[in-house]
Order: C-alpha cells, then sequence, then structure tokens
C-alpha cells in the first residue's frame, strides 16, 4: 500500500501543478500579446515546471536561450536567403551546431524547430518577436509558479528508498547466517542466494535516481535549512551501501563455491557454524543501523542508530576475530578450503571497514571539502564578493562593539 501511494502521490502532484501553470500562462500570453491563439507560452510552461525547483530554473533558462538562438538564426537567414530545401538543410545544420555551441542540453533540437517556424512565415521579424515573447512568458510564469508553490523535497523518500535498500542487504545476510546451522546446504539454494545479490546493483541503480531528485529538490529550496549537508550525507550513504552490495555479492560467490565443493558436508565445521552465524547476523544488524544513520533527520535517532552501529560493529570485530582463530586451528588440519575461508574472511573485514564511523565521519569532511572547492572554483566572483561582505561585517562590528568587553 505504501509503495503504490509512494509511486502515484508524485505524478499526480506533479500533474496538477503542470496543468495548472500552463493554464496560467496560456492567460497571460492572451494578456499581453496580440496572438490569437499563444500555444507557445503554456508549452514552455509544461517543459519548465519540473519536479524540483532548481530543475525549474535551469530548464526555463536552457529553454529561453534555445528559443532566442533560432530565432536569431532564422533571423540572419532571412536577410541572406529564402526558403528552399538546400537553405533549409543548411539552416537546420547551423541551428543544431549553434544549439550545441551555447549549450542547451537536451532543448537542441528546440533551436531547429524554433528557426524552421520563424523562417517559414513572411513576416519574420513579427513572428521572432512571438515566439521569443511567447517563450519568455511561458518560462516565467513557470518559474514564478515553482517559486511560489515550491516543489516538494523529496529527500524523506529518497531515505525510504536506502532504507528499502538497506533492508534488502540485511534480509539476505541473515538469510547467509541461517544457511550456517541447516547443515548440508545444496549449491542450487546458495546460487539463489548469488543471483538474490547480483539482483541488488539493479535496485542500488534505483535507488541512485531517487537521491538524485533529492539531491536537486534540496537546492535553491528555502524549506531545508543544510542543503549541501543534506545532499553529501545521503549521497556518501548510498556510495557506502553500494561497495557493500558490491561486497555481499563476493561474499554469496565465494558461499557458492564452498557449496559446491562440500556437497555432503555442511558449510562450516559445528565448532565454527555458530561463530559464523553470529559473525554475519552482526553484519546485518550493522547495515540496518548505518541506513538508520544517514536517514535520520532527528539527531536523537541518528544518536541512537549511530550508538547501535557501534555496539554492533564491535560485536562483529570480535566474532570474526573468533572466527578467525577456529578456522586457523581447522585450516592446519584439514587445509583442504582455506583459499575460500580466508577470502570470506576477506570479504567481511571489507564491509567492517566501510561501515566504520570514523571512516563514515572522515568521507563526510572529504566530501564537504571537495564540493566547497568545486563551488569555490566554479563561482569566483561570488566568491569574492563573500568575502568581501564578511570582512565588511566583521570591521563594522569590530567598530560597533570594539568598546565593550566581552
Amino acid at each position: 500500500m505504501d509503495i503504490a501511494k509512494r509511486s502515484t502521490e508524485p505524478v499526480a502532484v506533479q500533474t496538477l501543478r503542470s496543468v495548472t501553470a500552463a493554464t496560467m500562462s496560456y492567460i497571460v500570453a492572451l494578456w499581453l500579446t496580440d496572438v490569437p491563439a499563444p500555444l507557445l507560452a503554456p508549452l514552455t510552461a509544461l517543459l519548465v515546471v519540473q519536479v524540483t525547483l532548481y530543475a525549474t530554473l535551469t530548464t526555463g533558462i536552457r529553454r529561453v536561450n534555445s528559443v532566442i538562438a533560432g530565432v536569431l538564426v532564422a533571423t540572419a537567414f532571412s536577410t541572406l536567403v529564402g526558403l528552399s530545401w538546400w537553405s533549409l538543410g543548411l539552416l537546420l545544420l547551423t541551428a543544431l551546431t549553434v544549439g550545441h555551441l551555447v549549450r542547451v542540453s537536451e532543448f537542441v533540437p528546440e533551436v531547429g524547430i524554433s528557426a524552421m517556424l520563424v523562417l517559414g512565415v513572411s513576416q519574420v521579424t513579427g513572428a521572432a518577436l512571438d515566439r521569443v515573447v511567447e517563450t519568455v512568458i511561458g518560462a516565467v510564469v513557470g518559474l514564478l509558479f515553482n517559486t511560489l508553490f515550491v516543489p516538494p523535497v523529496w529527500v524523506r523518500s529518497a531515505s525510504q528508498d536506502i532504507e528499502e535498500q538497506a533492508a534488502r542487504m540485511r534480509e539476505l545476510l541473515r538469510r547467509l547466517s541461517e544457511e550456517t546451522e541447516e547443515g548440508r546446504t545444496p549449491v542450487h539454494r546458495a546460487a539463489a542466494k548469488l543471483a538474490e545479490a547480483r539482483r541488488l546493483d539493479q535496485d542500488i541503480a534505483q535507488v541512485d535516481a531517487s537521491i538524485i531528485q533529492a539531491e536537486e529538490s534540496v537546492r535553491f529550496n528555502p524549506r531545508v535549512k543544510e542543503p549541501l549537508l543534506t545532499r553529501v550525507v545521503l549521497r556518501t550513504g548510498l556510495d557506502t551501501l553500494e561497495v557493500c552490495a558490491v561486497i555481499l555479492r563476493t561474499m554469496t560467490r565465494t558461499m557458492t563455491d564452498l557449496a559446491a565443493r562440500r556437497e555432503e558436508e555442511p558449510l562450516f565445521p559445528p565448532e565454527v557454524a555458530p561463530a559464523v552465524q553470529e559473525l554475519l547476523s552482526n553484519l546485518a544488524g550493522a547495515v540496518d543501523s548505518f541506513a538508520t544513520l544517514i536517514t535520520s533527520q532527528v539527531s536523537t535517532a541518528a544518536d541512537e542508530a549511530e550508538a547501535f552501529l557501534a555496539v554492533e560493529l564491535d560485536a562483529a570485530r570480535i566474532s570474526r576475530e573468533h572466527v578467525a582463530q577456529v578456522l586457523l586451528a581447522r585450516v592446519q588440519e584439514h587445509p583442504r578450503h582455506w583459499q575460500l575461508h580466508g577470502s570470506l574472511l576477506a570479504e567481511i573485514d571489507r564491509m567492517l571497514t566501510e561501515l566504520d564511523l570514523d571512516k563514515r565521519a572522515e568521507q563526510l569532511a572529504e566530501e564537504l571539502d571537495r564540493v566547497s572547492r568545486q563551488s569555490r572554483a566554479r563561482y569566483p566572483r561570488l566568491r569574492r564578493i563573500s568575502e568581501t561582505g564578511r570582512r565588511a561585517l566583521r570591521k563594522a562590528s569590530r567598530g560597533r562593539y570594539g568598546h565593550r568587553r566581552v
């Protein structure tokens, strides 16, 4: 029921928003222009009104740029040549080339369309002006609509997708844990778990699309207090889960190979199986706590998740050491499968490293620094203005409060 609601509610909301914005832009175009049916304005509004404010701003700018570029190309051609088959081909070649040069992204065909429509009328100047005005009206109405009625923030839905992904990984780890106490494990049953682990890659791709939408929804959104931190927390958290999914796939591959070699025996000797079962259960709990940690918006829930994660990781490390010691003694007596046992322990070590709290803090700090450096390099003027403003504020504060004792 929740999945169906989440999949249909955004579509219904976005449909209503798009229809409203398109209708409003048509009314405004009728009021401001002399065009009898200014359909280009609602068309532009439909394209501009996106599910996030950031996408709306970027789409609106690219849409207007594409139309203006096409109109300019058509106006230049109208003064040099008329409309014929060869001039049409040359016009389209020029318009599409200009579209790539001005970087209008998905609106490159719109440059050619605008150029053709303008060149095909008798009054080029009037048609060009009308097309630009209608496009600007639709873009402005769309931008104002999404600015006044800010689109929803998709952080919660992205967080739910991350938690569901972690839940799938947790359940797979728990079923692997159960396999260690059930005696002999048929190869086909181990192979089924390997196939399930491989499907986690497809699930990661879907969660990644949800994260991208959430990242865009917090940009320029006044309802989000710390957009950069929110974006970085979700993105780095998904990156860690993706690495853990790859490790889990390798782990199931190792256990499948082990099942194939021990067809008439349990996966692990009786003295090792309980420790391996406890270790995999601790890993399952750690994955679940990690997902709760990165998706918690309330500090209390985040603190509890961090505490649970620390406990699960400590327990997993203790279990891992116990398993290693028992397996080492067993390998010395029966060295037949030491490669697979060692591989399994190495994969467990990698997962523990990925989920480690210190590594998580270091990863967050590095990502925040990287994003800040990119922002400063991309907008140097804005950085200089910001630094000048901060220096002016500090100077004014010293001048006003310098005589007071703090």
